[in-house]
């Protein structure tokens, strides 16, 4: 088994809680990518973040945080920043974020400063999320993207808070069809997908994205489960049935599940392969979806057994 290479963001999050009927903010470690290489590395994968970190309190903290993951931290550069802040708000289990921090200290890699040798010898290369709205950071995940070998994973992760207009959306829409064109696996939400293509529901959008170039499509959809797309059919997978709390990374804890799976196994070669993947990938979020969320939700290969036996 070799490793992933994960590229984007790590920010802090505050979570809206409620503290005996006071409204607060709890202090969380977040960012899609760093999630994904959390939930990868605690099911047993091999994974090396690779990103801006700011060079403040927080930023030692997603750092220490990620060290104490067992997640790789060599293609990681401190940067003279503030560490930019996810203030998340609720309705029922679902997240809403908002941004604040100005540079964002997650988007401050350049091309120059990837490791060759990392990226060459990797075996799966993640990319996606909010840090491709922003330069450097798109241009050093197109000089990653582009790399031949690894099998190649993305997740749009559309954020409708930073898309003020139709005309961001296009554009967005643009460049994340750039990446679908070439990707192996594309990762995305029943969200993403309405956001990106009118309103599409999952089977619509999977086929359109499916048509770009991208071998095989998973399209969560909360508590309905997830909708395959690959070369020789699709299909709904139901989820299963949880007591649900805070939804925050359950999609990235999808992500990181079947990277983690494309590390032990490759490419699955049908859509029995892919339903067998998806369907542990859903098992996990279903228990991350039971806890508090963020990265510190991501489980283990025990967690898991012991939550599900004989459904993974």
């Amino acid at each position: 088994m070799g490793y992933a290479v994960v590229l984007g963001e790590a920010l802090v999050d505050l979570l809206e809680a409620d503290l005996d009927g006071e409204l607060i903010y709890r202090q969380a470690i977040g960012g899609a990518p760093l999630n994904v290489a959390v939930a990868a590395t605690r099911l047993g994968g091999d994974v090396r973040y690779v990103g801006s970190l700011s060079n403040d309190v927080l930023g030692d903290r997603l750092a220490a945080f990620l060290r104490e993951a067992q997640v790789g931290l060599g293609g990681v550069k401190r940067v003279p920043v503030p560490t930019t802040l996810a203030v998340t708000t609720f309705v029922g289990a679902e997240p809403t974020f908002t941004f604040y921090g100005e540079p964002p200290s997650y988007a401050l890699l350049e091309p120059e400063d990837l490791d060759e040798k990392t990226l060459n010898d990797a075996d799966v290369i993640y990319a996606g999320s909010i840090c491709l709205l922003r330069e450097p950071f798109r241009a050093t995940a197109r000089k990653a993207w582009q790399k031949p070998g690894p099998i190649k994973v993305f997740d749009p992760n559309v954020r409708p808070t930073l898309l003020p207009d139709a005309k961001s959306v296009a554009n967005l829409r643009d460049l994340v069809e750039e990446f679908f064109a070439t990707a192996d696996l594309v990762k995305l939400s029943s969200a993403d997908a309405a956001v990106l293509y009118d309103g599409a529901e999952p089977a619509a959008a999977a086929e359109q994205i499916r048509e770009l170039g991208a071998k095989a499509v998973v399209v969560t959809w909360g508590s309905k489960g997830a909708y395959i797309a690959t070369e020789d059919g699709a299909e709904m997978l139901p989820a299963p049935s949880v007591a649900a709390i805070d939804a925050t990374g359950a999609g990235d804890s999808v992500m990181g599940a079947l990277v983690r799976r494309l590390l032990a196994e490759g490419l699955p070669a049908d859509l029995a392969g892919w339903h067998r993947n998806v369907r542990f990938a859903l098992a996990v979020a279903g228990l991350v979806c039971e806890r508090q969320g963020g990265a510190t939700a991501m489980p283990t290969n025990e967690e898991l057994v012991a939550r599900w036996g004989a459904l993974i």
